[in-house]
C-alpha cells in the first residue's frame, strides 16, 4: 500500500523563477537577447569565482566575462559545438566512455567522427565509486586519427583530470593538426589544433554545474595545484540545463572553453555565436538596432541558440543555487548513513581533493543482478517511491550494436545499480520513507 508518491527528479521552480519569464514575455524580447548574455557573463563569473552574486552588468564585467560561455538549445548541441569549433569530423576518432548517456557519443557523430568506446574502471574509481574510465585503456587507445577524449562528471563527481591530461600529453607525439581548409571554421580549428598540440579534452559536464577539484593541469597548461569549478578544467566543457537537472532552464546547455594561447577568446565566441545561429553574423539584438538590418550568412550551419524565456529561468535558478547545493548536502548525508548502515555501497561524493554538484545519488547492491535489481525497484515502485538507472550502458543499446560483452567492467557496474530519488523538493521524512521503502524491497 502506498502511504506517499515520491517522484524522482522534478524541477525545482519557485515563484522568482514565474516572475522572471513572465518579465521576459512582457518585455518584447524573447529569443536570444539581455538575458541570455547576462546568464552567459553570470555563469562564466560562478565558474570562475564561486560566487553567484557578482554584478555582471557593468562594461566592466562584459568585458572580463563576456567572451567565455555561451547558452545554447541543449548541452548536446554545446558538445557538438565544441567539437565542431575543435575541427572533429569524418576520418577522427573521438574516445568516449562505455558508462555514459547516448549525446556524450551522438555528439561526436553527428560531426561525422568515429567514436571509440572505453571501459571503466572495475567497480568504479576506488575513492568514489563513480564509473570513470580505465585510464590504463584510454591511454593504450589513442592513435593518430585521435581527435578528442570526452570524459563524464557522472552524478556531479569530477573525473581525474591531472591523469586525463597526463595520457594526452604523453601521447602528443600521435597528434597531427588538420591543416585548413580555406573556411573561416577551418581556419579557426586549424589554429586551435595547433595550439594545443594534442588531443583535446571535451568535458561533458552535463551534471557538474558547481563542482570542482584540486587539479595540476588544465586546458591553460600546467599549474600549481589549485581548486577548479568545472568548466575550467578541461580545453572545452559542455552543461545541461535540462528539467532534471540541479541547475535547470527547462531546456537548455552551455559551452566553456579555457583560453589558448594565440587565439582571442573572442574569436572563439563570435564562431559559437555563427554555428549556432545558422552561420548569419548578427543576431537579433544586433540586427534589431536601427539602421542595422543586413547581415551575411559566413556558413550553412546550425540553429540551437537559447532564448530569454529559458534564459530568464536560469538567472533566478542562479541566484539560489548555493541555498540548492546546500540542501543537497543534507540530503546526502542522511542517505549515506542509512546506505552505511544497510551495506550498500554509494557514490563518495566529497574527497580531500573533490567537491560533487551532488546530482545523482547511485547506490549498487551487493551481489546481485538485473532481475533482482528490476525486482527491488518494482517494489519501491509499489511504495509510491519513483527509481531509475544511470546508465545503461551505450553498447548494449541498439544504436550502438547491443553488445557489451568488450566492456564487462561496465555491465557489471549497470547490473545492481539503482538511482534514489535525489532532489530538493524531498523532506528529511520523504528522505526517511524511501530508505524504509529499499530496506523492505531488499
Amino acid at each position: 500500500m502506498k502511504e506517499h508518491e515520491i517522484s524522482f527528479s522534478p524541477p525545482d521552480i519557485s515563484e522568482a523563477e514565474i516572475e522572471e519569464v513572465a518579465n521576459a514575455l512582457r518585455s518584447g524580447w524573447i529569443t536570444t537577447g539581455p538575458r541570455t548574455k547576462l546568464l552567459e557573463r553570470r555563469l562564466a563569473a560562478y565558474i570562475e569565482t564561486g560566487l553567484t552574486n557578482i554584478d555582471c552588468t557593468s562594461d566592466e564585467a562584459n568585458a572580463k566575462y563576456g567572451s567565455q560561455v555561451v547558452c545554447l538549445s541543449s548541452a548536446t548541441a554545446a558538445e557538438e559545438m565544441n567539437l565542431r569549433v575543435l575541427g572533429v569530423g569524418p576520418g577522427d576518432e573521438v574516445i568516449v566512455p562505455a558508462y555514459t548517456y547516448t549525446s556524450t557519443a551522438s555528439a561526436a557523430i553527428h560531426c561525422g567522427a568515429t567514436v571509440k568506446f572505453v571501459d571503466i574502471q572495475k567497480d568504479g574509481d576506488p575513492v568514489t565509486h563513480a564509473p570513470e574510465m580505465d585510464y590504463e585503456q584510454l591511454e593504450a587507445m589513442i592513435t593518430p586519427k585521435t581527435k578528442a577524449v570526452i570524459p563524464v562528471d557522472l552524478g556531479g563527481i569530477v573525473c581525474d583530470y591531472d591523469r586525463i591530461f597526463e595520457i594526452v600529453e604523453r601521447k602528443k607525439n600521435l597528434f597531427h593538426p588538420k591543416e585548413t581548409d580555406g573556411t573561416v571554421l577551418g581556419d579557426l580549428s586549424s589554429r586551435i589544433q595547433k595550439a594545443i598540440g594534442r588531443v583535446a579534452v571535451v568535458a561533458d559536464c552535463a551534471h557538474s554545474l558547481g563542482a570542482s577539484r584540486v587539479v595540476s593541469h588544465t586546458g591553460k597548461g600546467t599549474i600549481e595545484k589549485e581548486r577548479k569549478y568545472c568548466g575550467a578544467i578541461a580545453d572545452f566543457s559542455s552543461f545541461s540545463f535540462h528539467a532534471v537537472k540541479n541547475f535547470t532552464t527547462a531546456e537548455g546547455g552551455a559551452s566553456m572553453w579555457n583560453s589558448i594561447r594565440g587565439i582571442d577568446d573572442e574569436e572563439i565566441y563570435k564562431m559559437f555565436q555563427l554555428l549556432s545561429l545558422h552561420g548569419q553574423n548578427k543576431d537579433a539584438l544586433l540586427k534589431n538596432q536601427c539602421g542595422a538590418w543586413e547581415y551575411d550568412i559566413i556558413g550553412t550551419w546550425y540553429k540551437c541558440n537559447m532564448t530569454d524565456i529559458t534564459a530568464a529561468i536560469g538567472l533566478k535558478q542562479l541566484d539560489r543555487y548555493l541555498g540548492l547545493l546546500d540542501r543537497r548536502m543534507q540530503m546526502l548525508r542522511i542517505y549515506d548513513e542509512a546506505c552505511d548502515q544497510l551495506g550498500i555501497s554509494h557514490l563518495i561524493h566529497h574527497t580531500e581533493e573533490m567537491d560533487s554538484s551532488k546530482h545523482l545519488y547511485l547506490i549498487r547492491i551487493p551481489g546481485i543482478g538485473e532481475a533482482e535489481r528490476n525486482a527491488i525497484m518494482q517494489k519501491m515502485a509499489a511504495k509510491g517511491v519513483a527509481t531509475n538507472v544511470h546508465f545503461k550502458p551505450l553498447p548494449m543499446m541498439t544504436a550502438y550494436g547491443k553488445d557489451c560483452s568488450a566492456y564487462p567492467n561496465a555491465y557489471d557496474y549497470y547490473r545492481n545499480l539503482i538511482s534514489l530519488p535525489f532532489h530538493t523538493f524531498l523532506s528529511d521524512n520523504d528522505m526517511d520513507y524511501v530508505i524504509k521503502a529499499l530496506s523492505e524491497a531488499i
